[in-house]
Formats: structure tokens, sequence, C-alpha cells
């Protein structure tokens, strides 16, 4: 029997177990070391509920005991720390008693039967710090791996589907990894967020995405197109004298820039070589660049769609996310600051929606507003209609003009007048804010985008008309050409005009703001307009892409240019929204304006200029045809003759030449589309449904606490008594805690005086 000092050392050294030991144990060893902590902790229970009746007859057996009990003390504080310091590596708690260990324990046995997903998923779900879920996600392997090799029967081929799932799963988790970092303007990009809020981050966002697309399209005409003619091209003879950066005429013309400069012949080097169709590649290039670009906007506009209008933590509002989230990675100062700024922004906007949808009007006021929003419309129209107008009849005396005048300049009036247009009148639309005075942000916006779209797609649509009708039928020896040199035009004098806004127009208006008119202050960054002169210009770029393959490559740097030019003129011109909104669904809008009419009218162009237009006798790939589209013709031909390519022509006469499968597939997008659209309303319903639930369960909570004050004040007065019988119980309360707290100064004491005294 142990002596009572014996049995205070041993629960000071159970009490005083250190938890700094970074290892990684294995599963094995925690199940191990929790049966010797329970054991060890029973050991220590047992033996202080012992009464020692003999002191006498303890103290003579002090002397001989007295090793074998300092022995077992340090077994005991070693396997109790090696077991607490496991479980803490795995991320579970160390315990006061053994209910949490159990639960590490089942949480461990639970996760190796799952499946690799479906463990990632429980173990990224656990509300534990990223390093304690990597060391149990490591033990729960070990474990696994160890069970596995138990197993004799496994076959061979889930092993392996194991093995390439596995590793399918690093490489895509890394290789993400590796684009997030190589990502354009993340920094940027979260400091334009902190700053300005969603709403004008959707604009950089916007700009960013749109250069992503021109970086495919010019690699894939690069590479089928561009790099063959560079084999067979001849030596340019032209003097290159500066003014063709601007005119796209003169040196230019014999280059690969222009639709004229390349060969109709098939490309073969040496006897043996394989051959390349020029105008098969020409073509099949083309019309993949802008297959993908369909597909690629199907799908952006089904992900945006899906995120920002079907889930339902949209309609929630968000702000519990952004209340009680925090990402613990963030741990620079910097990005600290930038993250609070972000969070902060993004409540406001929040809470700005939630404040202007409980907003209601008279009947008086709404009355006023639609009138004003009928003059707003109807004024808005007619400056469109009168820009168009002007435009018609100065493409319809262009060639005229530019025959009578011999200048090289004379070629920039019609992008100047249509660049002046796209400058001026949107400005005009802009200022119909002053009178409209929408309550919410994003009202403005869309009332905004849909003005410019109907502006400048009509705008592009009389110039296809001009090109198509005027410029194709007027007889001149290359009038592809001619048609990428009016767009290369355009998009140069767009993009100059945009510079000038930038630098000069946008900092005309601040000095104006602060210095003459302080009334005006700072004005606010313009979403609609300069949205719309995104969409502008990549419209001309895909309508130009096949008479002017290096288009895309032109886009690409002026996208790179226009970004840091409206990031400087953005931060030292323009002030934060004064009315903070939520834009996470402007994305969608921008994708859909750029969808539809955007690139249905460049496909409904393209479709008439390759069907219905004949190409030029003496320069392009598609020369001496009837029509470009013969060109596939041809191709189907010889392939219908050979058996071994008979299911490309099944494909082509069946599928891409079948109006019947473009009307199912139509049919069938429809439908998709209509559910979504019913699902989104059902969800809204639903969600709004449970948010009233929630306000009446919360009012009904707070009835029934009010009758129980009512009720408990009823009872004190009927029955004073009780008021001293509560007094007596806080007393007793107090004295129990007096008690505890003079036992652990005199467990204190006691340890002391131990570890003063070397022989114990």
């Amino acid at each position: 029997m142990l002596s009572d000092d014996h049995v205070n050392e041993i629960i000071i050294e159970v009490e005083n177990v250190s938890s700094g030991v970074q290892s990684h144990p294995s599963s094995n060893q925690i199940f191990r070391g929790k049966v010797l902590l329970d054991s060890s902790i029973n050991m220590v229970s047992s033996i202080s509920d012992i009464d020692v009746v003999d002191s006498q007859s303890a103290s003579k057996r002090n002397d001989q005991k007295g090793n074998q009990v300092l022995q077992f003390s340090t077994s005991l504080n070693e396997s109790i720390s090696q077991t607490l310091h496991s479980l803490e590596c795995v991320g579970i708690d160390t315990p006061g008693s053994s209910h949490e260990t159990v639960q590490g324990q089942k949480l461990i046995a639970s996760l190796i039967p799952m499946t690799s997903r479906d463990r990632i998923k429980a173990i990224r779900n656990q509300p534990r710090t990223m390093e304690e879920k990597r060391n149990l996600r490591k033990i729960v392997d070990k474990e696994k791996s160890k069970q596995t090799h138990r197993i004799l029967q496994l076959n061979c081929c889930v092993q392996c589907l194991n093995s390439i799932s596995r590793a399918y799963r690093r490489s895509k988790n890394s290789l993400s990894e590796i684009l997030n970092s190589i990502s354009l303007w993340q920094k940027t990009l979260k400091i334009i967020g902190g700053k300005f809020g969603t709403s004008v981050l959707s604009y950089f966002n916007f700009l960013r995405w749109l250069l992503k697309f021109n970086i495919f399209s010019f690699i894939v005409n690069f590479s089928f197109i561009i790099i063959p003619q560079f084999t067979v091209a001849e030596k340019n003879t032209l003097q290159f004298t500066g003014l063709e950066l601007f005119t796209g005429v003169g040196y230019f013309r014999d280059t690969v820039m222009y639709y004229g400069f390349y060969t109709n012949s098939t490309i073969q080097h040496g006897n043996s070589g394989a051959s390349y169709n020029m105008q098969l590649a020409y073509i099949f290039t083309i019309g993949a660049c802008l297959t993908t670009c369909f597909f690629s906007l199907l799908f952006s506009m089904a992900k945006y769609f899906r995120d920002n209008f079907i889930n339902p933590h949209i309609y929630s509002g968000g702000i519990t996310k952004l209340i009680f989230c925090w990402d613990f990675t963030v741990t620079h100062e910097k990005a600290v600051k930038l993250k609070q700024k972000n969070l902060s922004t993004e409540i406001r906007e929040n809470l700005s929606e939630l404040r202007q949808e409980n907003v209601k009007l008279t009947f008086n006021q709404q009355l006023t507003r639609f009138s004003t929003y009928v003059m707003a419309w109807v004024v808005s129209t007619g400056v469109a209609i009168a820009c168009c107008a002007a435009v018609y009849y100065l493409a319809e005396y262009n060639l005229e003009f530019l025959k009578t005048h011999s200048n090289p300049g004379a070629v920039l009036l019609l992008p100047f007048v249509v660049s002046c247009i796209n400058l001026a009148v949107p400005c005009f639309y802009s200022m119909f804010r002053l009178v409209e005075r929408y309550e919410m942000p994003r009202h403005e916006v869309y009332i905004l985008l849909i003005r410019n779209i109907l502006l400048k797609i009509t705008i592009v649509g009389i110039l296809c008309y001009y090109w198509l009708n005027n410029v194709a039928l007027s007889g001149e020896e290359c009038w592809e050409t001619l048609i990428g040199q009016d767009i290369y035009r355009l998009l140069l004098m767009d993009f100059v005009f945009s510079l000038a806004d930038s630098f000069l127009g946008e900092f005309l208006r601040r000095i104006i703001g602060m210095q003459l008119i302080t009334s005006l202050g700072l004005p606010e960054f313009d979403i609609a307009r300069n949205v719309l002169e995104l969409i502008y210009a990549q419209t001309l770029v895909w309508i130009g892409i096949f008479f002017c393959p290096l288009l895309p490559l032109i886009q690409m740097i002026m996208l790179f240019i226009m970004f840091y030019a409206k990031n400087i003129s953005l931060m030292m011109n323009f002030q934060p929204p004064s009315k903070a909104w939520r834009a996470s669904q402007m994305m969608t809008f921008f994708i859909l304006l750029l969808f539809f009419p955007s690139f249905t009218g460049v496909l409904c162009t393209l479709a008439i200029t390759i069907w219905r237009l004949k190409p030029s006798a003496d320069c392009g790939p598609f020369r001496g045809l009837p029509f470009f589209i013969h060109s596939i013709y041809s191709w189907i031909d010889t392939l219908s003759t050979r058996p071994g390519y008979l299911w490309v022509v099944w494909i082509y006469r069946n599928l891409i030449g079948s109006v019947h499968f473009f009307f199912i597939l139509t049919l069938i997008v429809l439908i998709i589309t209509y559910l979504y659209w019913q699902i989104t309303e059902g969800r809204k319903i639903m969600i709004r449904l449970l948010h009233e639930q929630i306000i009446n369960e919360g009012k009904d909570k707070m009835f029934l606490i009010e009758k129980l004050i009512k009720l408990q004040d009823m009872e004190k007065k009927a029955n004073p008594s009780s008021l001293v019988l509560e007094r007596r119980e806080v007393e007793q309360q107090d004295a129990l805690h007096l008690g505890e707290r003079d036992s652990s100064l005199d467990l204190r004491f006691r340890r002391s005086v131990q570890e003063g005294n070397p022989r114990a």
C-alpha cells in the first residue's frame, strides 16, 4: 500500500503532463496510448480511493517501495504525455475525461472505411486547423494502408484505379495551385475589390476573362494558319513608313496579317512529305475558334447563372458567411488589412441591398418616376436613331469619298466618326442618372447597358451591311483585305479614344469636380460605358478574325494596356460608389450581352460571308471557288470515296449539315433553360417561406419568454419567502467555491513541499 505522499506525487505527475511534442504517431500507437491512459487514470483513481488505516505500517514500507513508486510515476508520466501528444497531433483535444478521446477513436474508425473522395470531404468539413487536418489524413491513410496490406483478396484493378484517381486528384490540386499562383493581377484585383467594391471589380474581371479568350484564339491561329504560311511566304518588298500602324495599309497588306496574303495551294515539303491543305486549315481553324468561344460562353453563362441565381445562399444575403468565417491562413499584416477591407465592403453591400429592398413609394411618386423613365427612353432612342442614320449615310458614300481623295489619312474618316459617337453618346446617357434616380444602383447599370448595347450593336450591324453589300460587291481586287483593314482601323481608333478618355477626360472631370464645381465631387466609375467598350471591341475582333487572323494578338495587347490604364485612372480620378451594392450577378449579365446579340450577330455575319459571298479571284486561300463553303463540299466528296472515312461523311451530312439536328439541339437548350428558371423560382419561394418561418419562431420564443417572466414575477409577489431560499442557495454555492479554492491551494502547497524534499 502506498503512502499518502506518494499518492499525491503520482497525482501531481499526472496533472503536469506537457503538450508540446511535435510528433506524428500512427493510429495503432494512439489506440494503445489511449488504453494505457485509461488504465493509468483508473489506477490513479483507485489509489486515491484507498484509505490509509495504519499510518505506522505504511511508513515502515515507505523506504522499501520508494524507488518502485518513483519508477512507476516516471513511466506513467512518459506514457501519458506520449498519448496526449499523439492525440493532439491528430487534432483531438487532450481530454479531461475519456469522452473526447472516444470521439477521436470514433472519428478515425469512421474515416477508414470511406472512399477517398468521401474521406477528403469529411476531413475538410472538420472544425480544425489545416495542420490538424493534414495530420489526421496522414494517420488515416497509414491505418488504411495497413488494413489494405492485410487483405490479400483485394483486386489489383481496384488498387490501380485508386492510385490513378489519387494521382489525378493530387495533380489537379497542384495544377490549380500553380494556375492561381501565376494568375494575372490577383493582388491588384483584391485591392480594387477592397476599395471600390464588387461592382467596379466586375469590370476588371470581365476584362481579364476576355483576355483569356483572345490568348486562346491567337495560339490556335498562330499554330495552324500563320506558321504554315510562313514556310511558303515570299519576301515583302514594300517599305515600312510607320503610317501603317494607324491606317493598316501599305506594308501590312503583304503580310500574314490579312486574308489576301495566304496561299490556296497545298503545302508539301519534299516529294514524300505530308501535305497541308491551307483552305481546310483556314476554315477549320476559324471554325474551331468560334466553336470553342460558343461553348465557352454557354458554359460560363451556365456556371455564373447557377452560382448567382440558382444556389440558395444568394438569396439569404450571405451575412453569416461574411461575419463568422475568417481565413486563418492569412497572416501577413497587409493581407489581413486587405481582407478586413474586403469583408467590410461586402457587408456594406449586403446591408445596403437589404435596406433598399424595403423602400416603398407612394402612387404619385411612382407615377412621376414612370413618366421620367419614359421620357428618358424616348430621348435616348431618338439620339441612337440619329447616330445610326449618320453612320449609314457616311458608310454609303465612303467608297466614293476614298476614290476622290488620295490622302492616306482619308481612310480614317469613318473610324473617327464612329469612335466619336461611341464615346460621346454613352457619356450623354450617363447624365440621365441625375434625372431618373434609381433606388437600386444595379437597375441603373442594367438600363445603361441596354441603351449602350442597342446603340453599338446597331452601328456594328450597319457597318456589316456596308461591308457585305458595298465592299464585297464593289469589284475590288481583294475585298476581304479591305474589310480586314476597316476593322483594324475601327479597333485601333476605339482603343485610342478609350486611352484619351482615361488619361484626359476622366482627369478633367476630377479637376472640375474638385476645384471648379465642388458640389459635384469626385466622379464614380461608369461600369456600363466601360463594359460596352469591351463588348464592342470584342465583337469587332470576332467579325474580323476571318479577314485578319492576327486581330486576337492586337486585342491582347490592347486589353493588357487598357487594364493598367483603367487601374491608374480608377485610383487617381474616381471615388468608391456612394451607394454600396453587391454585383455578384453582373458577370452573368455581361456574358449574356456578349453572347446575345454580340456573338450571335457575328455568327450570322460570317455565315452569310461563307455561304453567300463569292471569294476574290486573285487573292486568299479560297480564290477560284464560287463560295467559301465549296472547300468543305470538295473535301467531303473526296472522303466519300474512301471507305475508312465514311463515318466523317455521315456526321457531316446527318448532324452538321442537317437543319433538323440544330432545331432539336436548340429545343433541348431551351427546355433546359426553362427547367433551370423554374428551379430558381422554386428556391426563391422556399427560401422566402423558411425565412418567414424563422421570424415567426423567434416571435413565438419572445412571447413565451415574456409570459414566463410574468409568471415568475407573480410567484415572487405571492411567495416572498422564495427570495430568502434563493439567497441561501447562492450563499451555499459561494461556500462550495471557497472550499474548492482552499483545496487547490492545499494541493499546490503539498506539491511545493514534495519538490523541496529530495527523499520524495
